[in-house]
């Protein structure tokens, strides 16, 4: 007499949720404004003596900071259901 076959479970395994929206999007702001040459290209103006490089990269952080935060926040689940 041959075993029963188990059953598959009934649960299905948590999967990825796929958001489309378009404020992703935005996330390609803090990646590409880094990549333009033409915000390097001097020394001045100089923020509290520090070369334009220096202080263009604290810029950019809280530019990829603010738009990951806007694009978070208008793509979170309302509602707690």
């Amino acid at each position: 007499m041959a075993a029963p076959e188990p059953e598959a479970p009934t649960t299905t395994a948590p999967t990825r949720a796929k958001d489309h929206s378009p404020w992703n999007w935005l996330l390609f702001i803090p990646i590409v404004v880094p990549l333009v040459p033409a915000f390097f290209n001097g020394d001045s103006p100089r923020v509290f003596g520090f070369p334009r490089f220096y202080w263009l990269q604290l810029a950019f952080i809280l530019l990829g900071v603010g738009t990951t935060t806007l694009v978070y926040q208008m793509t979170k689940k309302r509602g707690g259901h």
